[in-house]
């Protein structure tokens, strides 16, 4: 197919789902809950073929020799789709944000006025290798009243071909258009940057992924982006901190799924703990396969680490590996994580309210957390029920996004004949 019938294609593809999305703006809450609840019964009905399908996809990615953070996101198993399908059941759960108003007042002229919140419009989400964030978006789109134009990964493509025909069927079962969540073919790099200059049909890009793919949207987008960018994760153990819990935050945070965002990538321990925080916490990562690469204040109590290297600071590992760091104040600390952080979770392990306090006051993060893991940072531990990305940056959200995230508000307001004198 040449590049141009390819363009052709998708700006009528676009053209389809932003007409869909008008559609499902408009819809019931009733309605808009009957299809996620179509569409996880679905999700179990046919999970051994998305099982198998899965399968299919992670073989040809080993073939290709995908990195291992890659085949991790690509792979669906039993446990992972059960929490898929109970994502989808928690957004139908969820209060629906649209038609919702805020604000409401009534001016001292009688002028009545106040805000409606509304959907977003066409969201075009571009993700790689993950069937799970898929989803999660779609569920998050109906619910909203978002349409959704799904650009995944070609390292899925057999988990995607079931997915667009389970999204289709849950719209269309209950009278809603199926082009409201369309997955898009594969595309090249040149096809999706016609995709992101489609302005009279697109409202907004989300892209999922690597550095390497946000960067490439940001640069070639003629539509606003909300960008989920990489996740350099610290914790800071503090002067004083209860260092049992320390380890258990440093433990989960690296270990419980690497491969994610909101993996912890760097390590920084106050000096006055070093000596007794690192060496029982280094000989469990080790048993646990870490990688630790250190500074040389951190290497006198880790003999078998690697020293760190200037890159290794600042990097999203997304594997079993950890850069550990002692400093030698909470100052030194915020200006490594100012430094080296990438706005999307930091977290502080302290005894002291006013240090908790300072932390969450002045880190810059979509997410800040005190003596909590920084898996946590993830929409539905949350209580968004599901999240289409974790934004790192402040235009329209800052952190996860979830139903009240794809929705902005209108001015309503209401006279009787007012005029402006």
């Amino acid at each position: 197919m040449s590049k141009s019938t390819v363009a052709v294609d998708l700006k009528i593809l676009a053209g389809r789902a932003a007409r869909a999305a008008r559609s499902l703006a408009l819809a019931e809450t009733s309605v808009k809950n009957l299809a996620l609840a179509t569409l996880a019964k679905a999700l179990r009905s046919r999970a051994r073929e998305l099982l198998a399908a899965s399968e299919r996809d992670l073989a040809e990615a080993k073939r290709a020799n995908g990195p291992l953070h890659i085949l991790d996101r690509l792979l669906l198993t039993e446990s992972r789709l059960a929490d898929l399908i109970e994502s989808v059941t928690r957004v139908q759960a969820l209060l629906d944000p649209v038609g919702l108003t805020e604000d409401e007042k009534i001016l001292p002229n009688g002028l009545q006025v106040c805000r409606l919140r509304i959907p977003l419009g066409l969201i075009a989400f571009i993700c790689e290798a993950r069937p799970s964030a898929t989803v999660e978006a779609g569920a998050l789109a109906i619910k909203s009243g978002n349409g959704l134009l799904i650009k995944a990964g070609k390292e899925m493509a057999e988990v995607s071909a079931l997915l667009a025909e389970i999204f289709a069927a849950a719209l269309t079962t209950v009278g809603l258009d199926s082009a409201a969540v369309t997955l898009l073919p594969s595309v090249t790099h040149d096809d999706l940057k016609e995709l992101l200059t489609l302005v009279e049909s697109i409202d907004l890009v989300i892209p999922r992924g690597g550095e390497k793919l946000i960067r490439f949207v940001s640069e070639n987008s003629r539509i606003p982006v909300l960008k989920h960018f990489k996740g350099v994760c610290h914790l800071y153990v503090d002067k004083g901190a209860d260092l049992g819990m320390a380890e258990e935050l440093a433990i989960n945070g690296k270990t419980n799924r690497p491969s994610t965002c909101n993996s912890l990538e760097a390590l920084l321990v106050h000096q006055s703990e070093a000596a007794t925080f690192l060496p029982p916490l280094g000989l469990r990562l080790e048993l646990l396969g870490v990688r630790l690469k250190v500074d040389p204040a951190a290497a006198a109590f880790l003999p078998n680490a690697e020293p760190a290297g200037l890159e290794d600071w600042g990097c999203e590992f997304l594997n079993l590996t950890l850069a550990v760091k002692v400093v030698p104040d909470y100052a030194a600390a915020l200006d490594h994580i100012a430094r080296y952080g990438s706005n999307h979770t930091e977290v502080i392990a302290t005894r002291n309210p006013g240090r908790a306090e300072h932390f969450l006051r002045t880190v810059e993060a979509g997410c800040v957390m005190v003596n909590a893991s920084s898996r946590l940072n993830d929409g539905g531990c949350l209580g968004l029920g599901a999240e289409i990305g974790i934004s790192t940056t402040r235009l329209q959200a800052y952190g996860p996004m979830g139903l009240r995230e794809l929705t902005t508000t209108r001015f309503i307001v209401t006279g009787q004949g007012h005029l402006r004198t």
